[in-house]
């Protein structure tokens, strides 16, 4: 008993201690499940079901929005409580699922109708925001979600008809719907948005911008809580006049209604009562004038009014003391910057860009310390910048470009030290870049082009480390290149073009790892391409390189055999180099652009070009490449430039392959060059693009092509109507087909006439034979067309009367015959359009058609060309020697009668010996005239010599206004051959007029000189018109 009693004690204190741990135990146990499951088990599955129905996708649409994201379903994992899940908040006490925030999460795939997520029924705020839903419509069980105040579901690629259930949502506070601007994809109807206005009675947020509202009365929005605070309706398609009533909202902070082209509200001129913190309406109609009105908004931070104002900027708006952003943009503003913006003292950006602001900047602007942004260009603003620039240290964004600034860019501009971007381009600076710039060390971007800067491209360049654009084409830089820019590792884009740079091009550009834009052309660099830049060495080759423009230098040797498999244009046009064009195309080549126009490559067409699968533009134009026509490029189907004029290419040009071939050509430029054969009807039949008629209207559009940094547009050397052009940017509905100077024959093709979209077609001098085919008058935008120097035959076809935009025709030497049509443009081509064509008539050429529409015959023509000649050679004789002879006659025969010789001076004057020997003349023999102005004087004033000359160009004009019609274009040749003779003979006949007018004879010499030029060109023009021709037409060939 005691030992039970003495062991009792102890055994009771082990039994107390045991329950104790069980009961701690249980506790902890307890304690720990309850952490570990505070959400209930069925919405912690739905929401991993909910996981299950998407990808992760990490290229989203909208990565500025997302920055450095992550998914945040990667950490929903089963067995942990769903209440830590990333994005996932609970209720502390009931642990039910209030809150889901999966923005920038990058879900990807169909949004499920019946998703479980709907299941969470305490659900009070959902953000899905900037994800991929791939076009879901937005579920009508988003209704059950009776609790939610916060829905967020905007820019994750929903569309179709916004549901009408959404508007079941009583207690949602804010409802953003937003979607990427320019989609329209998501609708909201009528009806829809009636009720959701009306049911959403708590509503204080309702961002709808790029929702398709284009059925939508904007009255409706009227009817709207007075507790909304953010309206933002940006790019909705609403129309019509919106109430400026909603200024009046008690409430209301934030207006956003931009983007809405036709809509329109007017700004009160008064009673602005609403609080307004931010107003935008940019890009739509707010009236012509900007109220002083607008100075009343006394709370505003941020205004953006881009919306056709007018006239000045009042002095009101220095009263919003609080902006902070300030963006009158695109309006028609003039006159000076107002000077009460000084009063800003806290703004921080300013938007005054595409007005017509004038004058200089004043200086009062510069005092605005805060200002992180300055942005005034295009307007016309000029005289120099003022020093007092400098004063806005806080600087980083500084844009000038497109106005009339001029004078030199200021030294002070150093002290901007904060600048990242800086563009003065597109005005009249003068002299150098000052060595300060050197000093903007944080500066990324420098454009300065087009401006009349000059002198070096300074070397303090080199301390703009982190500058990845540098852009100075268009000035009158000059010397080379310093080799120290080389040392900005960080450039993405290097523009020299058009300057006066010279020298060779350092090797050193070959560090700039980082280039993809090398624009060089349009100066005076010489030498060699430094082998560096290109050679595929991966540690000195620019391996990021995707555009090369060398052109219009004077480089000469080899072009590199090897070139960067990134390259996308290589342009390196009117230079001097020689030899091989580069023949290691590699395989995957993403070359777009090859233009080696004007060099002397005299090397084949590499066939490797075929790796270039992207090709759109190959000019190889005006250089010695011998070798037949490249048909293995027929598998290049993007290519739409192909130029291989001025070269030795010879043989047929025929398709090797029954497939379609070359479907995208629109410029086919194969002239002077030595193919033979027929037109190549195989390809012109696939010539798919030249076949799709352009339609007027809209914006024009031009070849080009996009890099990751930059866009470059084509260019092309194409013969436009009769001249060489080299198109700085080629229309993408230009297409032209140029076959001249080469031996084709044969007939053209009916097939041609389907190629609607042609503007230009030259076919000239060639062999061609037959007629001209009817087919051609369905080029209905055809604008120059040369037939010339062919052999074709028979009638014009009146088809081509239906070509209105033709300007240029040439059908000249050929053999065609019959009236010329006449109507629309054919009553503006001249002679020249059909000269060469002896069996044509009709207007414009002289010669006229029978009843028949026929010309006369030739032995007709001839017969009366022969009997009428004599009547004009009678006359010319008649008028001419007849007279002539027989005053020669009356004077010689008589002996000088008085009266005569009275006339000269007064007296008489013996007759001596003519002699030209004995220098009787009295002056100097190579005197052109041979008339002193003494005696040419008294002959004025007698009116012989007046007399004598209305003589000659009577006899002339009569015999011309007799002469043949036809014989009018014998040959300008021959008239310059006798313009010559007579030229040299003049000095001749100087002297002999002198002897004469010494012997008081000069009325006879000139008589008889008019009877001697009167027969001479009578009887070219009159006795033997056939031989003229002939002999003008030989005289004509020999100089083309």
């Amino acid at each position: 008993m005691r030992i039970f009693t003495k062991l009792s004690a102890p055994l009771c204190l082990l039994f107390v201690f045991l329950c104790l741990k069980t009961a701690f135990s249980s506790s902890i146990h307890a304690s720990s499940f309850s952490t570990t499951h505070l959400c209930s088990h069925e919405e912690a599955l739905a929401l991993l079901q909910f996981k299950t129905s998407f990808s992760i996708n990490y290229t989203v649409p909208y990565p500025d929005y997302c920055g450095e994201s992550y998914s945040k379903i990667e950490s929903w994992k089963e067995g942990i409580d769903c209440c830590s899940w990333d994005g996932v908040s609970c209720d502390n006490v009931t642990g039910h699922v209030i809150a889901l925030n999966l923005s920038c999460s990058f879900l990807y795939g169909t949004f499920p109708s019946n998703s479980r997520l709907f299941l969470l029924k305490n659900m009070q705020s959902l953000n899905l925001a900037l994800n991929d839903f791939r076009h879901s419509k937005i579920p009508s069980k988003i209704s059950q979600f009776t609790r939610l105040k916060h829905l967020d579901i905007s820019y994750s690629g929903f569309s179709g008809p916004v549901p009408g259930e959404i508007a079941h949502l009583p207690k949602l506070v804010s409802l953003n719907l937003s979607i990427g601007y320019n989609s329209f994809d998501l609708i909201l109807e009528t009806t829809t948005l009636r009720n959701l206005v009306h049911n959403l009675s708590e509503v204080r947020e309702l961002v709808l911008s790029g929702v398709n509202m284009t059925s939508v009365n904007p009255r409706f929005f009227m009817n709207l809580s007075s507790s909304l605070t953010t309206l933002d309706l940006i790019e909705s398609g609403l129309s019509g006049n919106f109430p400026n009533s909603i200024f009046r909202f008690p409430n209301l902070k934030n207006f956003y209604l931009s983007a809405n082209r036709n809509l329109t509200i007017d700004l009160p001129s008064s009673n602005w009562s609403s609080p307004l913190q931010q107003l935008y309406l940019d890009d739509m109609d707010c009236g012509r004038q900007l109220r002083e009105s607008i100075g009343d908004l006394k709370t505003l931070q941020s205004l953006g009014l881009g919306c056709n104002l007018e006239g000045s900027i009042p002095a009101s708006i220095g009263n919003l003391s609080q902006l902070t952003d300030l963006s009158l943009s695109s309006n028609n503003f003039n006159g000076q910057i107002p000077p009460s913006l000084a009063n800003l003292t806290q703004l921080t950006s300013l938007y005054l860009l595409n007005n017509q602001f004038s004058g200089p900047i004043l200086a009062s602007i510069c005092n605005l310390r805060q200002l992180t942004s300055l942005h005034l260009f295009s307007n016309n603003l000029s005289e120099q910048i003022p020093s007092s620039l400098a004063n806005l240290t806080q600087l980083t964004f500084l844009d000038f470009s497109n106005n009339q600034f001029s004078g030199p860019i200021p030294a002070s501009i150093g002290n901007l030290t904060q600048l990242t971007f800086l563009d003065f381009s597109n005005n009249q600076f003068s002299g150098p870049i000052p060595a300060s710039i050197g000093n903007l060390r944080q500066l990324t971007t420098l454009y300065l082009y087009a401006n009349n800067l000059s002198g070096q491209i300074p070397s303090s360049l080199e301390n703009l480390t982190q500058l990845t654009y540098l852009s100075l084409p268009y000035n009158q830089f000059s010397s080379p290149i310093p080799a120290s820019i080389g040392n900005l590792r960080q450039l993405i884009n290097l523009g020299l073009s058009s300057n006066n740079l010279s020298g060779q091009i350092p090797s050193s550009l070959a560090n700039l790892t980082q280039l993809t834009f090398l624009y060089l052309s349009n100066n005076q660099f010489s030498g060699p391409i430094p082998a560096s830049l290109v050679a595929p060495d991966m540690f000195s080759a620019l391996q990021n390189l995707e555009i090369l423009d060398l052109s219009h230098n004077n480089l000469i040797g080899k072009i590199p055999n090897c070139l960067p498999k990134s390259l996308s244009v290589l342009n390196l046009q009117a230079n001097y180099f020689d030899g091989n064009i580069p023949f290691a195309f590699p395989e995957g080549c993403g070359l777009r652009n090859l233009n080696l126009h004007g060099n002397q490559m005299d090397s084949l067409l590499p066939r490797s070009l075929v790796n270039c699968s992207m090709l759109e533009v190959i000019d190889v134009g005006n250089n010695n490449i011998s070798d037949t026509f490249p048909h293995w490029l027929e598998s290049l189907s993007h290519l739409q430039v192909l130029v291989l004029r001025s070269n030795k290419f010879h043989g047929s040009v025929q398709s090797t392959k029954e497939s379609p071939s070359f479907p995208k050509l629109r410029v086919l430029d194969l002239s002077s060059n030595y193919f033979v054969g027929a037109l190549p009807v195989q390809y012109i039949e696939n010539f798919k693009a030249m076949m799709d008629p352009h339609k007027d209207g809209g914006s024009p559009e031009y070849m080009m092509v996009s890099t990751r940094t930059n866009s470059y547009q084509y260019s092309v050397v194409v013969t436009w109507k009769g001249f060489d052009y080299e198109l700085q940017k080629i229309l993408t509905i230009f297409s032209s087909i140029h076959l001249s100077n080469n031996k084709f024959e044969g007939e053209i093709p009916d097939v041609i006439g389907k190629l609607s979209s042609l503007k230009g077609l030259n076919l000239s001098h060639n062999n061609l034979t037959g007629h001209i085919p009817p087919s051609l008058g369905n080029l209905t935008n055809l604008e120059w067309l040369d037939l010339s120097s062919n052999e074709l035959a028979g009638k014009i076809p009146d088809e081509l009367v239906s070509l209105t935009q033709l300007s240029v025709l040439n059908l000249s030497n050929n053999h065609l015959v019959g009236r010329i049509p006449q109507g629309n443009q054919f009553n503006t081509f001249g002679n020249g359009s059909y000269e060469g064509n002896i069996g044509l008539c009709g207007i414009p050429l002289s010669k006229s058609c029978d009843g028949s529409g026929t010309p006369p015959s030739s032995f007709q023509e001839k017969d009366e060309l022969w009997r009428f000649g004599w009547r004009v050679v009678v006359l010319g004789y008649g008028c001419g020697v007849v007279f002539g002879l027989l005053m020669g006659y009356l004077f010689f025969r008589t002996g000088k009668p008085k009266w005569f010789v009275s006339l000269f001076d007064g007296r008489p004057i013996h007759l001596r010996s003519l002699s030209i020997e004995s220098n009787d003349l009295g002056g100097d023999q190579g005197e052109v005239l041979g008339l002193d102005l003494e005696s040419l004087k008294i002959l004025l004033n007698r009116g012989v010599f007046i007399g004598a000359m209305l003589y000659c160009l009577l006899v002339f004009a009569c015999k011309r206004v007799l002469a043949v019609e036809g014989v009018v274009n014998v040959g300008y040749g021959v008239i310059e051959r006798w313009a010559l003779l007579l030229r040299n003979a003049w000095p001749k006949v100087s002297m002999v007029l002198k002897i004469f007018k010494e012997q008081g004879v000069i009325l006879t010499a000139l008589l008889g000189l008019s009877a001697f030029f009167s027969m001479a060109e009578t009887s070219i023009t009159t006795l033997w018109p056939w031989k003229v021709c002939f002999l003008g037409l030989k005289i004509d060939s020999s100089y083309n």
